[in-house]
């Protein structure tokens, strides 16, 4: 077993023995870099000039193929790999001392100005909707730098030990896929023939939960996921509350990284095809904080394709309704849809936590499994 799976596990039987613990009782050391690249600051106008009138996936080759001419031969390697399934799994929501498989270069490596081709990157394919894509990126990074300044655990954190690399040539024609992650990141867009055909794994999660000040913003990435799923849960009634809830506790996510077969075989909780319409679109909001983090063009056809099937979907959870309590959990299970969000105890801060992930039967990494 690798090293880094090996800590997975181990952490989680810490989990499931209900042990507490911080990065800080689990490393002894690592070599991270401990760059910030504060990403907000970072100009676009290089980025811009080059790239100016393209739009969406045209854009996105140009941008790719911009940067990359600016490259060293070594990091030009790194970052243009060719598309494999294996590598495209290769993601995690622990910091570097908790997984170390990621592929590409960290975004220390870069320039200021390579930096702005990569946020114009992040921008374009996730989209630019306040606490939604790029927004929620930038926030989940700065994150990452606050944990940095706010605590002695010796993880990684940073916003500069975020990964990202091209699978695949970006090109009009081919299939490739947008990697970038770090801790509590994942996002994986995948593009055939100029078409996104997947957005999924997309893990999410953040620490601290509440509202912090870090690069010269005030963040709270997930609060709006979080309150869409108390406004859905809440709005149950009592009946359907409780055929929505769950008999296991969960302490967290269940199709997470590297258990991309995890799905349970049943589908529990309450059907949304028996909630009236006001019901409906509240879980139609609490799909939409996952799905809009993607560009509104693409978001828009995954979210048509969401709605068709939201009478064979079912809403189940475990924990209260509220879902601002440890041990608080909820999912959204559909033919196609699967988002699960699991409230945790703080690691490196005291309080609690989100993780979360969207993930998608059908096109999970573009339907390569």
């Amino acid at each position: 077993m690798k090293t880094s799976r090996l800590i997975a596990a181990l952490i989680a039987i810490l989990i499931v023995a209900g042990g507490a613990y911080t990065w800080q009782t689990m490393f002894a050391g690592g070599n991270y870099g401990t760059k910030n690249v504060a990403i907000g600051s970072i100009a676009t106008t290089t980025a811009d000039q080059a790239c100016n009138g393209k739009l969406d996936h045209e854009r996105l080759v140009c941008l790719a193929d911009a940067l990359k001419t600016t490259l060293s031969p070594k990091l030009s390697a790194e970052i243009q790999l060719p598309y494999t399934v294996a590598d495209a799994k290769s993601w995690s929501n622990f910091p570097p001392a908790g997984y170390n498989n990621r592929v590409g270069p960290t975004l220390d490596k870069f320039t200021p100005d390579q930096l702005g081709f990569i946020k114009e990157m992040l921008k374009t394919a996730a989209g630019i909707a306040v606490n939604e894509g790029y927004d929620e990126m930038e926030q989940i990074l700065n994150a990452d730098d606050y944990l940095k300044a706010k605590t002695t655990d010796n993880a990684g954190f940073s916003s500069g030990n975020f990964h990202i690399a091209f699978l695949g040539a970006p090109a009009a024609q081919g299939t490739w896929e947008l990697y970038f992650g770090g801790h509590h990141m994942a996002f994986a867009n995948t593009y055939k023939d100029g078409k996104l055909i997947g957005a999924t794994p997309s893990f999410r999660g953040v620490e601290p939960f509440t509202k912090f000040n870090q690069n010269n913003r005030e963040n709270q990435p997930m609060a709006q996921e979080q309150g869409a799923f108390a406004a859905m849960l809440t709005a149950l009634d009592s009946a359907q509350q409780t055929k929505a809830k769950l008999s296991q506790t969960f302490t967290d996510i269940i199709v997470g990284p590297q258990n991309d077969d995890a799905f349970p075989s049943l589908h529990e909780g309450v059907l949304v095809g028996d909630l009236d319409a006001t019901k409906q679109a509240l879980v139609i909001r609490a799909i939409e904080t996952y799905v809009r983090d993607v560009d509104a063009k693409d978001a828009d056809v995954i979210m048509q394709k969401y709605s068709t099937e939201l009478g064979r979907t079912s809403v189940a959870f475990s924990g209260t309704v509220g879902m601002n309590t440890e041990n608080d959990y909820v999912r959204i299970d559909g033919p196609s849809v699967w988002i699960e969000f699991s409230m945790q105890p703080g690691r490196s801060l005291p309080g609690i936590h989100p993780h979360s992930i969207w993930r998608d039967r059908a096109s999970d990494y573009g339907g390569n499994k």
